[in-house]
């Protein structure tokens, strides 16, 4: 309660809505970290323009090492079309020419990272991509997000 009686309602937390192609690794992993390290502030979305229609499991595997269950989906730019975002974030690394476009509401902005399912090599290698992109998206959209509440 405020001073006088008044109740405060706490302020709601922004969207944002993570676009890259495939909507399986960048943009998954993206929506986890925000949820999962700033959910009080923000509430992310993933979608991508031509979804594979599953999650890569390596993604899932790199999201679960730094203690992230996400059960996310791979999901279609279009089911957000008409929505309202505080932020529009596209992932997809600088020379992807695949990378969606929002034509919706939302400020936007390009922070673009490699593609991990990209990578050739043995498992592990594979999978230290997919970590390295992880600790960097942490990093990087965090510290982002953080400067535009």
């Amino acid at each position: 309660m405020a001073a006088g009686g008044k109740r405060i309602d706490p302020i709601p937390p922004k969207r944002v809505l993570f676009l890259c192609t495939g909507n399986s690794c960048r943009s998954q992993m993206a929506e986890a970290i925000v949820n999962h390290f700033a959910g009080d502030r923000w509430t992310a979305f993933s979608a991508g323009s031509a979804p594979t229609g599953f999650v890569h499991p390596l993604a899932l595997q790199a999201l679960a090492e730094i203690g992230i269950q996400h059960h996310g989906e791979s999901k279609s730019v279009e089911i957000f079309r008409g929505q309202s975002f505080d932020q529009v974030i596209t992932v997809c690394g600088d020379a992807e020419p695949n990378c969606p476009v929002w034509l919706g509401k939302g400020q936007r902005m390009h922070i673009g990272f490699p593609d991990p399912a990209r990578v050739e090599g043995s498992p592990a290698e594979v999978l230290a991509v997919f970590r390295q992109v992880r600790d960097v998206m942490r990093l990087r959209l965090l510290e982002y997000l953080k400067t535009t509440i």
